[in-house]
């Protein structure tokens, strides 16, 4: 589609997606000179499958955010008219529900994993925090409080469920478990795609916007009142890294305490 439109065979319109350019049809009228057209030119029009939509619209969350993606605008990155897309998708509520399963697709749980329940978590975690660094828009598009129907979701959950088993610990504990780890990992993931966006808004990347503030918080910090504070390196602050495997080893160390009690309160 791409070498159409440098070609300048076909345009892409808001509303019809895409269509013969003006330029085309004066070139090569319809007719027996039809028949001259390039190949790629008389054969362009491919059908439209789910995984079609579904990965133009991953790209476009990748690169601009979800507040980007709406069936207009992936109906002209596709060249196809909005209507047909709803042959695969319900509405946008439907489509980033499918992205969501997706993209929690490209994560491949091991059966049964590795050894021991902590092992098990950190692996799943670390899955989870990578999607979310490759699909910055996926924290944001899952509801604690009105959880989709997404299998691919799920069989993370239910992982987590199973790794869990044999501790002596409630399906009620063991489900906020599942969600309290997710919870970790979005809402660092959630300050990693907030700052992106303000690369992409701004312009400034965040060295620069560090470099900006320094005399501000060279004042700041020289004043005296948080000589602590003042200790710390300015990296320590941005690694979004550091934060998130910091976060991961101390929760699971707590959590490690729930199951030792429970384990006490067996025997």
């Amino acid at each position: 589609m791409a070498t159409l439109r440098d070609s300048g065979l076909v345009e892409t319109t808001v509303g019809s997606g895409t269509v013969v350019s003006n330029d085309a049809r004066r070139k090569h009228p319809v007719g027996p000179a039809a028949s001259q057209w390039p190949r790629q030119a008389r054969a362009f029009k491919q059908p439209l499958g789910r995984m079609h939509v579904l990965r133009a619209a991953i790209a476009i969350a990748d690169a601009e955010g979800l507040d980007a993606v709406s069936m207009r605008r992936l109906a002209v990155d596709l060249g196809v008219g909005p209507m047909s897309l709803y042959r695969h998708v319900a509405n946008k509520d439907d489509l980033v529900t499918q992205m969501v399963d997706e993209v929690f697709g490209e994560s491949e749980l091991p059966d049964p994993g590795p050894p021991g329940w902590r092992a098990k978590l950190e692996l799943v975690a670390h899955q989870q925090w990578e999607l979310c660094r490759r699909h910055l828009w996926l924290p944001r598009a899952v509801s604690f409080t009105r959880p989709a129907l997404v299998p691919n979701m799920m069989a993370h959950t239910e992982w987590i469920l199973r790794a869990l088993d044999g501790l002596g610990l409630p399906m009620t504990t063991r489900l906020r478990e599942a969600l309290t780890l997710h919870g970790l990992v979005a809402t660092v993931a959630l300050s990693m795609a907030a700052e992106v966006e303000s690369e992409q808004e701004t312009g400034v990347t965040l060295d620069g916007w560090l470099l900006a503030q320094q005399k501000r918080a060279n004042q700041t910090l020289d004043s005296g009142r948080f000589p602590l504070l003042s200790t710390i390196p300015t990296e320590t602050v941005s690694d979004l890294n550091g934060l998130f495997e910091y976060g991961l080893a101390r929760h699971l160390d707590g959590f490690a305490t729930l199951v030792e009690d429970a384990a006490r309160a067996r025997s």
